[in-house]
């Protein structure tokens, strides 16, 4: 999800058989993958998440020949921009199933968790609310194009009427994520990506905004090691910067990741 885009593929598995006899060999119906990053800052959606500074990631990745997935995936974060919390770990499964060569679809749950477990102020007398979040997803891939939505089942950020005062207007489950993504690969290792997204906060449209993003990429081998890639991305947002600040300013976004 997170670059983070959350959509699980590649699944293993298939027969081997010797000519040589009926002996047959069959692979795990498991597969165990591992990625890490440096990113020069954490942009999520459009929005900044580290203060412009860089940023580690990285996760595992469990999947099923039937379908079945799970993960998990983390980030540094600049803490005064998340509340104080200076982590942010996700936890994801679904199931992911293609029908044809060209067509498939993925459904599935994403919480964000924050181990530092720092709330959102309550105002006016009211609660500290939670800054972790859970989502539902859903999404449909054809050749190269990707459209995907994501429906909060909690509040959006600890946004409700105890964290809100003044600007309170109930609470903001069902806020909606929209995106269509591109992915193409080029001649020589390079590939190239596109992204357009909405974001509909739940009673609070002074949050809503869009996001853009484009990014080029290159997959390399280095000291005779496979799995690396490195890539820059260009995104920007027309968020509004009474409530988000400069956090949606346009953005180059370099990086350098390995993928085990």
């Amino acid at each position: 999800m997170k670059m983070r885009n959350m959509v699980v593929s590649g699944l293993a598995g298939m027969s081997l058989m010797t000519s040589a006899s009926v002996f047959a060999e069959t692979t795990s119906p498991h597969s165990v993958s591992a990625n890490v990053g440096l990113f020069s800052q954490y942009n999520f959606r459009g929005i900044d998440f580290s203060d412009e500074d860089v940023a580690l990631q990285g996760g595992f990745d469990y999947a099923h020949t039937s379908g079945w997935y799970a993960g998990v995936w983390a980030s540094s974060l600049e803490e005064d921009l998340n509340v104080g919390n200076s982590l942010e770990v996700d936890f994801y499964g679904g199931y992911y199933h293609q029908f044809t060569d060209d067509f498939s679809v993925d459904v599935g749950l994403l919480q964000f968790y924050y181990p530092d477990r720092e709330k959102v102020p309550g105002l006016a007398g009211g609660s500290d609310e939670d800054f972790d979040t859970t989502e539902a997803y859903v999404a449909g891939t054809w050749k190269w194009f990707t459209a995907k939505y994501s429906r909060t089942l909690t509040d959006w950020g600890g946004v409700n009427n105890n964290t809100m005062g003044a600007d309170a207007n109930g609470d903001s489950k069902g806020t909606g994520y929209y995106e269509l993504n591109f992915a193409y690969g080029l001649p020589m290792g390079f590939n190239l990506s596109a992204h357009v997204g909405r974001l509909d906060v739940e009673n609070y449209s002074e949050y809503d905004y869009t996001d853009y993003q484009i990014g080029l990429s290159k997959d390399l081998t280095l000291a005779g090691s496979e799995g690396w890639t490195v890539g820059v991305n260009y995104t920007d947002t027309n968020a509004d910067e009474d409530w988000w600040g400069d956090r949606g300013d346009d953005q180059f976004i370099g990086y350098i990741s390995r993928s085990f």
